[in-house]
């Protein structure tokens, strides 16, 4: 604590100001402690009565209730279900906005734990499984957490934190409608009051528990959806001179898409994926069908490199139609776009990740090719996403099961970090955001 105080005297900090920082970090370590058992106990529970997108019903009522009793402003039903808390601190400062996803996967779970999910629903026309299992039930446990300390610290917190528990992440049924960030935005999340910053985590099961993982820059890529359908003309198929076939077409397409990441993207620059999922066409081994249709996946890290894959894609896919005399119609469904931390607020914050987590638990990570739609939020305030790690530390990464399978599991050692972050964010981002003149031993100002 002393060479701590001789140091900040050094800055032009007061060892009062020092002195109060120090404390507010303490409270927040050891509330955040205090909350663990609750925070874990949250999770098992959404865990065990997971819901789909825009459907999280019950989960949203437990999350209003809890906000409510803390003394935080609730509105529900915000595109569709989700929940908004308002927390007004007792100093006048930025409005923060700090967000959790709600909904689960059509997932059948395999892991053999005492809070497994048996629930099942028709999704797609198909019985399943319910699971989270991509961790947003820690995402929704780790913000209640972190709404209780920052409740009871109110006073001292610089601006207003706006608690966001966003529906459908994963997305819905129906693409014809807002849904999940980009629903919630159009709503007016971020008005009322204004939002000034966004921060959000994502729970990760191949990284350590504890350790925090972040990128500057873009981070995740955009998605969409690809749908092609080829149509020639169905003939029997010992005589395919007689008809056009589509199949053989597909094929070449399949194989054409495949020269956009190889031959046309600067891999130096940004990775892409173009990838088809399902073919569909044709109901018996000897006839030559009428159609056939695709679907598929693209990932991309930047804006001018999503519009260059999607020209491409269109390109490729009806020249090689048009020279085996096939219809071919490309229908591309823009998603969620590139996941992009703003630099500077990057910048500003890593410190306070390791303030939070410890000097050896975190690090940089290169991009990913998965999606979140937390991108929305990051299109229109300054906005930071960064990853906790929710692996057993003892287990090799290539023994973790990864997101989206049935065999989805997450050490729970590590939500307490979640918490702390979160919270140090709140409290740290005023203060990096508009530092505080201090007089220094000379008598000049200097910035905190």
């Amino acid at each position: 604590m002393k060479k701590l105080l001789t140091l900040s005297l050094l800055l032009g900090l007061s060892q009062v100001q020092i002195v109060a920082q120090t404390n507010i970090k303490q409270i927040i370590e050891l509330k955040s402690k205090e909350i663990e058992p609750k925070v874990i106990a949250w999770r098992r529970d959404f865990h065990e009565h997971p819901e789909l997108g825009n459907q999280e019903f019950r989960t949203a009522k437990i999350v209003a209730d809890h906000l409510r009793s803390l003394g935080i402003e609730v509105t529900e039903n915000v595109a569709f279900t989700g929940v908004v808390g308002v927390l007004k601190g007792g100093k006048p400062g930025p409005v923060m906005l700090l967000r959790a996803d709600m909904d689960g996967l059509p997932v059948t779970e395999r892991v053999d734990v005492p809070f497994k999910s048996n629930v099942k629903v028709t999704y797609n026309e198909q019985t399943t499984g319910v699971m989270h299992a991509c961790g947003h039930d820690s995402h929704v446990a780790i913000l209640m957490g972190t709404a209780s300390v920052l409740a009871s610290m109110k006073d001292q917190i610089a601006g207003t934190v706006k608690f966001v528990f966003q529906p459908a992440e994963e997305g819905v049924t129906d693409k014809n409608i807002a849904f999940g960030a980009d629903g919630m935005i159009k709503a007016g999340v971020l008005e009322n009051p204004k939002v000034d910053v966004a921060f959000g985590l994502h729970i990760n099961s191949q990284t350590p528990a504890g350790m925090i993982a972040y990128k500057p820059g873009p981070t995740l890529a955009a998605v969409d959806e690809l749908n092609i359908k080829i149509k020639g003309k169905q003939t029997h198929g010992a005589y395919p001179w007689e008809g056009v076939d589509p199949i053989v077409t597909a094929s070449q397409i399949i194989m054409g898409l495949q020269t956009i990441v190889s031959r046309s993207v600067k891999l130096t620059e940004a990775p892409a994926v173009v990838t088809v999922g399902a073919v569909h066409g044709g109901i018996r081994h000897n006839i030559i069908p009428e159609e056939v249709k695709m679907i598929g996946t693209i990932r991309t890290l930047g804006r001018e490199q999503r519009v260059l894959v999607h020209k491409r894609i269109k390109a490729i896919a009806k020249s090689i139609g048009e020279g085996a005399g096939c219809e071919v119609d490309v229908d591309i469904v823009n998603g969620y776009p590139v996941t992009i931390n703003d630099v500077e607020l990057t910048k500003m914050m890593v410190p306070t990740l390791f303030e939070s987590a410890g000097n050896n638990m975190v690090r940089e990570v290169p991009a990913s090719m998965g999606a979140e739609d937390f991108s929305y939020f990051q299109e229109k305030v300054p906005g930071f996403f960064f990853f906790l790690g929710g692996m057993d530390p003892k287990k090799p990464s290539s023994e973790a099961a990864p997101h989206h399978t049935p065999d989805f599991y997450l050490d729970e050692s590590g939500f307490t970090v979640g918490v702390k972050t979160f919270c140090n964010l709140v409290f740290n981002y005023p203060a990096l955001k508009n530092p505080v003149p201090v007089a220094t031993s000379t008598g000049k100002k200097k910035i905190k």
